[in-house]
């Protein structure tokens, strides 16, 4: 359905239009979402920044998420997983604690600065987007983080999500838009023509094209080559 990420993004910045206001903040989810944000933030001309959830997987399968962590220790678990399982609260804490482990050095890493909160979203309209989302543990962290910081409103923007997903965060976010809404998916990757690895380089180097090009645009120099 989608050539690749940029694609992707460009597509989704197409069908949201409304949102090309100066209150408004693009948080994007590491690493392949941040292809996704730089492509809204520059096609909407709104700021960019990251927000780093985590998924908790399950002993011995990790790529099973029983549920999510956000950077400031906001967390999601799905009970239902959990409990048919079987999961200790022990094993949860720890992996949990691993996982912010790895947050710290992402957020560390990509920001290249000291900030520690998120409180850049106060107040304004929050757009929260990754590549594509299967079961939405680690959106909803994002989610539940974000909202401790007051925005005016919560927005989800991703180019695919199972149908079922996107009925859950309708019920959490102001609005969701989701160009593809298949009833079923093993992978996000079948939905890509191109899906290589995003590694941290690339999440730098856009973050840091993205602050360029709004402080030129703010100077009026956003148009010079």
């Amino acid at each position: 359905m989608f050539k690749n990420r940029a694609e992707a993004g460009r597509r989704l910045s197409d069908a949201m239009p409304q949102y090309s206001r100066s209150d408004t903040i693009v948080l994007a989810i590491p690493r392949g979402g941040v292809v996704i944000g730089y492509e809204l933030a520059n096609k909407l001309g709104i700021d960019l920044d990251i927000i780093v959830p985590r998924k908790i997987g399950a002993p011995g399968h990790p790529e099973l998420a029983i549920g999510a962590i956000a950077e400031d220790g906001a967390i999601h678990l799905n009970q239902q997983i959990i409990e048919s399982l079987g999961i200790e609260d022990g094993y949860i804490r720890e992996e949990s604690a691993r996982q912010i482990a790895e947050i710290k050095r992402r957020t560390t890493t990509y920001r290249g600065d000291d900030r520690k909160s998120l409180d850049i979203v106060r107040g304004r309209t929050v757009i929260i987007t990754d590549d594509g989302l299967a079961t939405g543990a680690t959106m909803i962290a994002a989610i539940i983080s974000v909202k401790k910081y007051d925005p005016t409103q919560i927005v989800v923007a991703v180019p695919l999500s199972p149908s079922h997903t996107v009925i859950e965060l309708e019920r959490l976010v102001d609005n969701v838009i989701c160009l593809e809404r298949p009833e079923w998916m093993s992978a996000i990757g079948e939905f890509y023509e191109d899906f290589q690895q995003v590694d941290d380089e690339i999440v730098i180097e856009l973050l840091k094209q993205g602050r360029t090009k709004k402080r030129l645009e703010e100077s009026g120099q956003g148009d010079l080559p």
